[in-house]
């Protein structure tokens, strides 16, 4: 199936972002149809739950669709989305940024200090990856095939470290791992799992990173914006709203707690902005008044 053929699947049927949906109404508010695109990573769950949530309050019909990496980039630089805020650079997502950066309006970063590697529970007594050798079976629990930070295990065993020749990386999903982790964890048992941040298990567990003196996983990273182009033409205020949005790991963690806690997405993104209202009201300067 094609990636524009996946997109539609995921949207409803009556979505629409190639055309101007905007309007300005008698009371000066916005409405509008805008299309959000976000991979179901813990992290951009919450984040795009909050844009969207912000767009919907000034008048937005919002449409929130969750799709594999490269289709996200793909439906943005092929005006089929609006807009993602799920962009992690300058290394998980590097290829897709080479391949698609240049047909859609880049915003900048919406949250800086991301980090991706491996990860261990403390009690764990080694510390760097160049000191691996049989921990947890020799293998290394990741999340979905084609993650950034699966590609980049994948490289640390099969190129870059000579004392992870015979290990293996077994892909699964975010979940799958989450709960890998969450039962090794509770019996203290070994386990490595490839861990980016920010991540609500750092704040759930005891955890750390292992040093990658071949730099494998690169270094900080940083969550960035991009849009359709033409979106400021069709859209000024959700693009104003987009490129002003900005926050911190400890913002977006809280959410993702509370979501890991049971709550749903929509739930924990609607408490965050009724208790971080001045951060919201930065946001949408000059289109809330």
């Amino acid at each position: 199936m094609s990636a524009s053929a996946l997109f539609l699947a995921a949207c409803s049927d009556d979505a629409d972002t190639t055309e101007d949906t905007t309007e300005d109404t008698a009371d000066g508010s916005v409405s509008g149809e805008i299309e959000l695109a976000y991979v179901s990573w813990d992290s951009e769950i919450a984040s795009t739950n909050v844009i969207g949530q912000v767009l919907e309050d000034v008048g937005y019909d919002v449409n929130l669709v969750a799709l594999d990496n490269a289709i996200m980039w793909e439906a943005v630089a092929n005006d089929e989305a609006d807009a993602m805020v799920s962009a992690w650079l300058p290394g998980t997502h590097e290829s897709q940024f080479e391949t698609y950066s240049e047909d859609m309006e880049h915003l900048g970063p919406n949250l800086e200090g991301a980090k991706i590697g491996l990860v261990v529970p403390e009690y764990m007594d080694v510390n760097s990856i160049a000191d691996l050798t049989d921990e947890a079976g020799q293998t290394i629990t990741g999340i979905e095939p084609g993650a950034g930070v699966v590609a980049a295990a994948e490289q640390a065993v099969n190129e870059d470290y000579d004392n992870l020749s015979d290990w293996n990386v077994q892909t699964s999903s975010s979940g799958a791992m989450m709960t890998q982790l969450g039962d090794a964890y509770d019996s203290e048992e070994e386990i490595i799992v490839t861990g980016w941040s920010p991540h609500w298990k750092f704040q759930s567990y005891d955890l750390k990173y292992l040093e990658d003196p071949e730099g494998s996983f690169g270094g900080e990273e940083t969550i960035d914006t991009f849009v359709r182009e033409g979106l400021e033409d069709d859209m000024p205020e959700a693009y104003q709203i987009l490129d002003n949005f900005f926050w911190e790991s400890a913002d977006m963690e809280e959410i993702m707690l509370e979501m890991s806690e049971g709550a749903d997405p929509e739930e924990a993104a609607a408490n965050w902005i009724e208790n971080n209202q001045d951060k919201v009201s930065e946001w949408t300067e000059g289109v809330v008044e």
